[in-house]
Protein backbone atom coordinates (compact mmCIF):
# COMPACT_ATOMS: atom_id res chain seq x y z
CA UNK A 1 0.00 0.00 0.00
CA UNK A 2 1.28 3.40 -1.03
CA UNK A 3 2.21 6.04 1.81
CA UNK A 4 1.15 9.23 -0.14
CA UNK A 5 -2.21 9.36 -2.91
CA UNK A 6 -1.63 12.23 -5.23
CA UNK A 7 -4.99 13.50 -5.74
CA UNK A 8 -5.65 15.67 -9.10
CA UNK A 9 -9.14 16.78 -10.22
CA UNK A 10 -9.47 17.82 -13.56
CA UNK A 11 -11.69 19.75 -15.33
CA UNK A 12 -11.71 20.83 -19.10
CA UNK A 13 -7.34 21.09 -18.69
CA UNK A 14 -5.01 22.90 -20.79
CA UNK A 15 -3.37 20.01 -22.43
CA UNK A 16 0.62 21.97 -22.30
CA UNK A 17 -0.54 22.62 -18.24
CA UNK A 18 -1.61 19.28 -18.07
CA UNK A 19 1.29 17.61 -19.27
CA UNK A 20 3.90 19.95 -17.08
CA UNK A 21 1.85 18.85 -14.03
CA UNK A 22 1.90 15.29 -14.64
CA UNK A 23 5.54 15.11 -15.26
CA UNK A 24 6.24 17.40 -12.13
CA UNK A 25 4.42 14.78 -10.25
CA UNK A 26 6.44 11.62 -11.95
CA UNK A 27 9.34 12.81 -11.55
CA UNK A 28 9.53 13.72 -7.43
CA UNK A 29 12.23 12.70 -5.60
CA UNK A 30 9.91 10.88 -3.00
CA UNK A 31 8.23 8.15 -5.54
CA UNK A 32 6.32 5.74 -2.50
CA UNK A 33 3.10 6.98 -4.41
CA UNK A 34 0.00 6.35 -5.76
CA UNK A 35 -1.38 9.10 -8.23
CA UNK A 36 -5.09 9.59 -9.03
CA UNK A 37 -6.19 11.84 -11.48
CA UNK A 38 -10.01 11.99 -11.77
CA UNK A 39 -11.83 13.89 -14.79
CA UNK A 40 -14.50 16.19 -13.96
CA UNK A 41 -15.90 16.35 -17.55
CA UNK A 42 -16.05 13.09 -18.80
CA UNK A 43 -16.90 14.55 -22.51
CA UNK A 44 -13.44 15.86 -22.80
CA UNK A 45 -11.70 12.77 -24.59
CA UNK A 46 -8.59 14.65 -25.20
CA UNK A 47 -7.55 14.50 -21.25
CA UNK A 48 -8.13 10.77 -20.96
CA UNK A 49 -5.84 10.31 -24.06
CA UNK A 50 -3.13 12.57 -22.43
CA UNK A 51 -3.27 10.99 -18.41
CA UNK A 52 -3.57 7.11 -20.28
CA UNK A 53 -0.43 7.89 -22.45
CA UNK A 54 2.11 8.36 -19.28
CA UNK A 55 3.21 4.49 -19.30
CA UNK A 56 3.43 4.63 -15.72
CA UNK A 57 1.78 1.86 -13.05
CA UNK A 58 0.98 4.42 -10.46
CA UNK A 59 -1.26 6.40 -12.65
CA UNK A 60 -5.07 5.72 -11.67
CA UNK A 61 -7.51 7.22 -14.21
CA UNK A 62 -10.98 7.55 -13.20
CA UNK A 63 -14.13 9.81 -14.50
CA UNK A 64 -17.33 11.16 -13.26
CA UNK A 65 -20.11 10.06 -15.17
CA UNK A 66 -21.28 13.98 -15.13
CA UNK A 67 -19.54 16.95 -13.86
CA UNK A 68 -19.85 17.36 -9.76
CA UNK A 69 -17.59 20.55 -9.26
CA UNK A 70 -14.62 20.49 -7.29
CA UNK A 71 -15.48 19.75 -3.61
CA UNK A 72 -17.53 16.15 -4.64
CA UNK A 73 -14.95 15.43 -7.22
CA UNK A 74 -11.98 15.89 -4.63
CA UNK A 75 -13.97 13.79 -2.13
CA UNK A 76 -14.43 11.33 -4.63
CA UNK A 77 -10.49 11.51 -4.76
CA UNK A 78 -10.38 11.17 -0.88
CA UNK A 79 -12.85 7.99 -0.88
CA UNK A 80 -10.75 5.79 -3.82
CA UNK A 81 -7.27 6.64 -1.52
CA UNK A 82 -5.28 4.38 0.05
CA UNK A 83 -2.64 6.27 1.25
CA UNK A 84 -1.76 7.51 5.13
CA UNK A 85 -0.95 11.04 3.71
CA UNK A 86 -2.92 12.61 0.77
CA UNK A 87 -1.45 14.96 -1.41
CA UNK A 88 -3.85 17.73 -3.24
CA UNK A 89 -2.53 19.04 -6.57
CA UNK A 90 -4.18 21.29 -9.00
CA UNK A 91 -4.31 20.21 -12.94
CA UNK A 92 -2.57 22.86 -13.74
CA UNK A 93 0.12 23.77 -11.01
CA UNK A 94 3.67 22.01 -11.25
CA UNK A 95 5.39 21.19 -7.80
CA UNK A 96 8.95 20.95 -7.52
CA UNK A 97 10.54 17.87 -7.69
CA UNK A 98 11.52 18.05 -3.32
CA UNK A 99 7.99 18.90 -2.60
CA UNK A 100 6.40 15.20 -1.52
CA UNK A 101 10.17 14.05 0.01
CA UNK A 102 9.74 17.42 2.05
CA UNK A 103 6.13 16.71 3.58
CA UNK A 104 6.20 13.41 4.14
CA UNK A 105 9.38 14.02 5.92
CA UNK A 106 7.81 16.60 7.91
CA UNK A 107 4.27 14.50 9.27
CA UNK A 108 6.79 11.24 9.74
CA UNK A 109 8.59 13.99 11.77
CA UNK A 110 5.58 15.88 13.40
CA UNK A 111 2.35 13.45 14.74
CA UNK A 112 0.70 15.88 16.16
CA UNK A 113 0.24 17.92 12.44
CA UNK A 114 -2.56 17.32 10.14
CA UNK A 115 -2.30 19.55 7.41
CA UNK A 116 1.43 20.60 6.22
CA UNK A 117 1.81 22.98 3.10
CA UNK A 118 4.39 26.08 2.01
CA UNK A 119 4.98 28.72 -0.27
CA UNK A 120 4.52 28.91 -3.98
CA UNK A 121 6.26 31.37 -6.84
CA UNK A 122 3.82 32.94 -9.39
CA UNK A 123 3.95 31.57 -12.80
CA UNK A 124 7.06 30.79 -14.39
CA UNK A 125 8.44 34.21 -15.86
CA UNK A 126 7.42 35.94 -12.25
CA UNK A 127 9.74 35.51 -9.03
CA UNK A 128 7.13 36.74 -6.90
CA UNK A 129 7.01 34.22 -4.05
CA UNK A 130 4.21 34.16 -1.36
CA UNK A 131 5.13 34.82 1.94
CA UNK A 132 2.38 32.71 4.45
CA UNK A 133 2.57 32.04 8.28
CA UNK A 134 4.60 28.97 8.87
CA UNK A 135 3.47 28.32 12.79
CA UNK A 136 0.55 26.47 13.60
CA UNK A 137 -0.38 29.60 15.60
CA UNK A 138 0.37 31.93 13.44
CA UNK A 139 -1.85 30.34 10.61
CA UNK A 140 -4.65 29.34 13.15
CA UNK A 141 -5.04 33.23 14.07
CA UNK A 142 -4.64 34.02 10.06
CA UNK A 143 -7.05 31.71 9.09
CA UNK A 144 -9.87 33.91 11.16
CA UNK A 145 -8.52 37.21 10.55
CA UNK A 146 -7.36 37.36 7.20
CA UNK A 147 -8.11 33.95 5.05
CA UNK A 148 -7.31 31.24 3.70
CA UNK A 149 -3.30 31.05 4.30
CA UNK A 150 -2.95 27.53 3.28
CA UNK A 151 -2.62 26.74 -0.48
CA UNK A 152 -4.51 23.90 -0.98
CA UNK A 153 -2.33 22.56 -4.59
CA UNK A 154 0.65 22.49 -2.15
CA UNK A 155 -0.72 20.84 0.86
CA UNK A 156 -0.50 17.55 2.46
CA UNK A 157 -2.96 16.31 4.70
CA UNK A 158 -2.68 12.98 7.31
CA UNK A 159 -6.05 11.54 6.07
CA UNK A 160 -6.85 10.17 9.74
CA UNK A 161 -7.79 13.50 10.66
CA UNK A 162 -10.40 13.68 7.94
CA UNK A 163 -11.59 10.20 8.56
CA UNK A 164 -11.96 10.38 11.74
CA UNK A 165 -13.07 13.67 12.28
CA UNK A 166 -16.06 13.08 9.08
CA UNK A 167 -14.55 16.24 8.01
CA UNK A 168 -15.29 16.98 3.69
CA UNK A 169 -14.86 19.11 1.20
CA UNK A 170 -18.29 21.49 1.04
CA UNK A 171 -19.70 21.81 -2.32
CA UNK A 172 -22.08 25.07 -0.93
CA UNK A 173 -18.60 26.59 -0.18
CA UNK A 174 -17.31 26.35 -3.44
CA UNK A 175 -14.59 27.84 -4.76
CA UNK A 176 -13.70 28.40 -1.17
CA UNK A 177 -14.19 25.05 -0.10
CA UNK A 178 -10.53 24.72 0.77
CA UNK A 179 -10.91 27.28 3.32
CA UNK A 180 -13.70 26.08 4.61
CA UNK A 181 -11.64 22.80 5.33
CA UNK A 182 -9.08 24.69 6.86
CA UNK A 183 -11.67 26.35 8.93
CA UNK A 184 -13.27 23.03 10.57
CA UNK A 185 -9.37 21.88 11.22
CA UNK A 186 -8.47 24.66 13.30
CA UNK A 187 -9.17 22.71 16.60
CA UNK A 188 -8.78 19.10 14.84
CA UNK A 189 -5.01 19.04 14.33
CA UNK A 190 -2.16 21.59 13.59
CA UNK A 191 -1.10 23.44 10.54
CA UNK A 192 2.30 24.25 8.99
CA UNK A 193 3.63 26.29 6.14
CA UNK A 194 6.87 25.33 5.27
CA UNK A 195 9.27 27.96 4.17
CA UNK A 196 10.66 27.09 0.67
CA UNK A 197 8.08 27.11 -2.70
CA UNK A 198 6.31 23.95 -3.24
CA UNK A 199 4.70 25.07 -6.66
CA UNK A 200 4.50 27.17 -9.24
CA UNK A 201 0.75 28.11 -8.97
CA UNK A 202 -0.58 29.48 -12.32
CA UNK A 203 -2.08 32.41 -12.75
CA UNK A 204 -4.09 32.32 -16.11
CA UNK A 205 -8.04 34.01 -17.50
CA UNK A 206 -9.25 30.16 -17.14
CA UNK A 207 -8.53 30.15 -12.99
CA UNK A 208 -11.18 29.27 -10.98
CA UNK A 209 -10.44 31.90 -8.35
CA UNK A 210 -10.63 34.45 -11.63
CA UNK A 211 -13.63 33.41 -13.36
CA UNK A 212 -15.91 32.86 -9.70
CA UNK A 213 -14.12 35.82 -8.19
CA UNK A 214 -17.47 37.69 -6.84
CA UNK A 215 -18.97 34.34 -5.59
CA UNK A 216 -15.67 33.59 -3.25
CA UNK A 217 -15.86 36.70 -1.59
CA UNK A 218 -18.97 35.77 -1.08
CA UNK A 219 -17.91 32.42 0.44
CA UNK A 220 -15.35 33.83 2.10
CA UNK A 221 -16.67 36.53 4.07
CA UNK A 222 -19.31 33.57 5.16
CA UNK A 223 -16.39 31.45 6.74
CA UNK A 224 -15.23 34.60 8.26
CA UNK A 225 -18.61 35.03 9.96
CA UNK A 226 -17.78 31.23 11.10
CA UNK A 227 -14.89 31.57 12.37
CA UNK A 228 -15.46 35.19 14.49
CA UNK A 229 -17.85 33.98 16.12
CA UNK A 230 -16.18 30.50 17.01
CA UNK A 231 -12.94 31.97 18.02
CA UNK A 232 -13.51 35.94 18.64
CA UNK A 233 -11.08 36.42 21.48
CA UNK A 234 -8.47 34.82 18.78
CA UNK A 235 -9.80 38.09 16.25
CA UNK A 236 -9.57 40.73 19.29
CA UNK A 237 -5.71 39.52 20.19
CA UNK A 238 -4.84 39.06 16.69
CA UNK A 239 -5.59 42.70 15.45
CA UNK A 240 -3.86 45.82 17.10
CA UNK A 241 -3.63 48.86 15.38
CA UNK A 242 -1.35 52.20 16.57
CA UNK A 243 -1.38 55.06 15.11
CA UNK A 244 1.70 57.22 13.69
CA UNK A 245 1.04 60.86 14.69
CA UNK A 246 2.28 63.71 12.46
CA UNK A 247 3.88 66.32 14.83
CA UNK A 248 3.46 63.80 17.61
CA UNK A 249 0.06 64.99 18.00
CA UNK A 250 -2.16 64.25 14.51
CA UNK A 251 -2.94 61.08 13.48
CA UNK A 252 -1.57 60.60 10.58
CA UNK A 253 -0.54 56.58 9.65
CA UNK A 254 -2.17 53.45 11.02
CA UNK A 255 -0.66 50.94 11.64
CA UNK A 256 -2.49 47.43 11.48
CA UNK A 257 -1.14 44.12 12.62
CA UNK A 258 -3.05 41.05 12.16
CA UNK A 259 -0.64 37.91 13.16
CA UNK A 260 2.58 38.00 11.40
CA UNK A 261 1.46 40.76 8.65
CA UNK A 262 1.86 44.74 9.05
CA UNK A 263 -0.23 46.88 7.01
CA UNK A 264 0.19 50.54 7.26
CA UNK A 265 -2.94 52.84 6.13
CA UNK A 266 -3.10 56.57 5.43
CA UNK A 267 -5.37 58.20 7.55
CA UNK A 268 -6.86 54.89 8.52
CA UNK A 269 -8.29 54.15 5.59
CA UNK A 270 -5.94 54.15 1.97
CA UNK A 271 -3.43 50.88 2.34
CA UNK A 272 0.32 52.34 1.62
CA UNK A 273 1.87 48.87 1.85
CA UNK A 274 2.27 45.85 3.34
CA UNK A 275 5.17 43.91 5.42
CA UNK A 276 5.70 40.76 7.39
CA UNK A 277 6.81 40.97 11.03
Amino acid sequence: MPKVSVLTSCYNSNPEYLKAHIESILNQTYQDFEYILLNDSPENKEIETIIKSYNDKRIIYVENEKNLGIAESRNRLLQLSKGEYIANCDHDDVSFSYRLEKEVDYLDKNPDTGVVSGNFIINFNNKSISHYPQTDYDIKTNLVVRGCVVLHTASMIRKSVLIENNIKWEKEYEPADDYRLWSRLIDKTEFCNLPEPLVVYRVHENNTTKSTYNRMKERETKIKNYLYRQYPYTAQLSSKEAWIKLFGFIPFIKKKIYGNNVKYQLLGFLTLFKSIK
